[in-house]
């Protein structure tokens, strides 16, 4: 029983409460504690009509590298599971819908990440979801250490919200069933193909509208709330679609301390990132070349003869190609300051060089009393060089 001042607020908690509850303990009951493995990282994504869900989906699949499909909740709504509910004379409603869609995610393709489409709709769904969260949460803890742990990995939340504007996102219905109208009538004329969906939504400017406005009321304030518990994307979904996907791309750049293991991350922090050392590449090349110049002047002029009198007419022979091998017995390469110089003074002009010391046994005479062989050491550098090779003749 509840009290006249309670708010909608502490009833939808409530609600999910009771919901979560219900679904939770009915796979727990049918599937057993251990087998409730659900994805490492859920990325949800919502926006209004026209934003864009649809069409950048694949995107951010690639972008994450996730390889399944997305859960698509409103295809969770029509299928044999949904359906099945409605024979009976049910209506689908938060129960349903939190059982079909924590069943779907057990599937073990969604294992490593999955991208939902159109969850969560409501406060209550956001309530599901953060009790979702916690007892993924539980289950990372309770089996740390244990060799089931891989299975229940500290989980990943990003919000993605694709904004769009009324006007656009009126403009982009309309245009989206003038597009489906066309398609449909192809395949009835030409018997080629399967016909799409058409909402009438996408139909009238009007119902258009309406839509839009009821994602504002009902759906809006849900997503908004996400982001004080996850990591949240807010998406300008307005423009062309390679400048939508640039924005995501930004947004979805990897952050190793975000998404390892606490442990894992311990373990490799010390390791500097790309980033980090690329940064002031140049700066330290050049500072590095100076110094070699004041300090070491003799070997760097050997170096550059080297360089130029041996390497280049080679590199030169194969400007079509942007690489060329060489390989080289030369004294100098035995000193490693050599060696740094040699790559260093190919970076400063452009190349990208790789060094590969090699040792070959040779033959130097026979016993032919015993036939025993005896061998002696060759040492030689196999220097590959790497450029931007000629675009004429290429293609």
């Amino acid at each position: 029983m509840t009290t006249n001042n309670a708010k909608p607020v502490d009833l939808e908690i409530k609600d999910a409460k009771v919901i979560f509850s219900t679904v939770w303990k009915s796979l727990e009951d049918e599937l057993g504690h251990k087998n409730l493995r659900f994805p490492k990282e859920l990325i949800l994504l919502g926006g209004a009509p026209g934003s864009g869900k649809g069409t950048h989906t694949r995107f951010i699949t690639q972008t994450r590298g996730l390889t399944c499909p997305p859960v698509v909740i409103s295809n969770l709504l029509t299928s044999p599971e949904a359906q099945k509910i409605k024979d009976q004379g049910l209506m689908v409603g938060d129960t349903e819908v939190m059982g079909l869609l924590l069943r779907e995610l057990l599937l073990p393709e969604y294992r490593d990440g999955v991208i939902l489409d159109g969850f969560p709709r409501t406060n209550v769904q956001v309530e599901c979801l953060k009790l979702l969260v916690d007892k993924i949460e539980q289950l990372h803890q309770e089996f740390a250490g244990t060799d089931l742990a891989i299975h229940f990995r500290r989980p990943i939340i990003h919000a993605m919200v694709l904004f769009a504007s009324e006007q656009t996102s009126v403009e982009r219905q309309l245009i989206r069933g003038q597009q489906i109208e066309r398609h449909n009538a192809e395949v009835k004329e030409t018997g080629v193909g399967e016909s799409e969906e058409l909402r009438s939504t996408d139909l009238n400017p009007e119902k258009a509208k309406s839509r839009y406005h009821v994602f504002k009321e009902l759906t809006w304030n849900a997503l908004q709330s996400l982001q004080e518990i996850y990591h949240y994307h807010f998406i300008n979904a307005e423009g062309p679609i390679k400048e939508v996907e640039s924005n995501i791309l930004k947004e979805l750049q990897y952050q190793s301390s975000l998404e390892l293991d606490p442990a894992t991350f311990d373990r490799l922090r010390a390791i500097p990132l790309a980033e980090e050392i690329t940064v002031h590449a140049r700066q330290e090349l050049i500072k590095r070349l100076d110094s070699y110049e004041l300090t070491q002047t003799d070997l760097l002029i050997q170096v550059t003869d080297l360089i130029q009198n041996d390497f280049m007419p080679i590199i030169v022979s194969h400007a079509f190609s942007g690489r060329a091998s060489i390989s080289t017995e030369a004294e100098i390469m035995a000193n490693p300051l050599a060696l740094e110089m040699l790559i260093d003074v190919f970076s400063e002009r452009g190349f990208h060089a790789v060094v590969d010391k090699r040792r070959e046994l040779v033959p130097e005479s026979v016993d032919l009393s015993t036939g025993k062989i005896t061998c002696g050491e060759r040492v030689f550098y196999r220097i590959t060089v790497y450029f931007e090779g000629s675009s004429i003749r290429r293609g």
